[in-house]
């Protein structure tokens, strides 16, 4: 197998699926917020919610705001991950410095922000902010990307163990790449 499933992963979709499809993302990069409204729910719908494959979402930071957006989002419930993933997608132009918020303060404060909305007090997202554990396993995942899938960009995919390509995919294209492939496990 051209990859590995850890229990650190955050997982949609059927475990026991032999189509796995990995998506290495950064939480602040707007060509992955692109996808997340473009194809992805289209490929939930069809694919995640189905049971037909096992999406991973894995966060490969451009920044060290992209390794702090996914300490918040691993300091909520499980269940929470991917709804504070899709938030910080969607409210980029609240944190994010390609929408000219000003690093560090204004990152945080609308890091902060998100935290609050997704429940945290922000006490809760400052300790998960400096969580180093966390960035020890957040640099080993783009490490381990990088050196398996030579990844220079987000958000790129892997489909059982091969990049597929880079960039906000078309939804038409990402299916034929899903349909071919569950073709080949019957």
């Amino acid at each position: 197998l051209g990859y590995e499933i850890l229990p650190s992963d955050r997982t949609l979709g059927n475990p026991k699926s032999k189509v796995v499809l990995i998506e290495y993302a950064a939480p602040s990069c707007p060509v992955c917020a692109a996808f997340n409204v473009s194809a992805f729910p289209q490929i939930k719908a069809k694919y995640i919610d189905t049971g037909k494959i096992l999406y991973v979402f894995r966060v490969f930071p451009l920044r060290p705001d992209d390794g702090e957006a996914e300490k918040i989002a691993r300091c909520l419930p499980e269940d929470k991950y991917f709804s504070f993933i899709d938030l910080l997608f969607k409210n980029q132009p609240k944190w994010d410095v390609e929408y000219g918020v000003q690093a560090p303060e204004g990152v945080h404060e609308g890091l902060v922000l998100l935290g609050r909305i997704a429940g945290m007090s922000r006490e809760q997202v400052d300790q998960c902010m400096v969580n180093k554990a966390e960035d020890d396993r957040i640099n080993k995942v783009s490490a381990d990307g990088e050196a398996r899938y030579s990844i220079t960009g987000t958000p790129t995919f892997i489909l059982n163990g091969v990049s597929v390509g880079s960039g906000n995919i078309p939804y038409e294209t990402l299916s034929k790449l899903l349909d071919t492939e569950l073709a080949k496990q019957h």
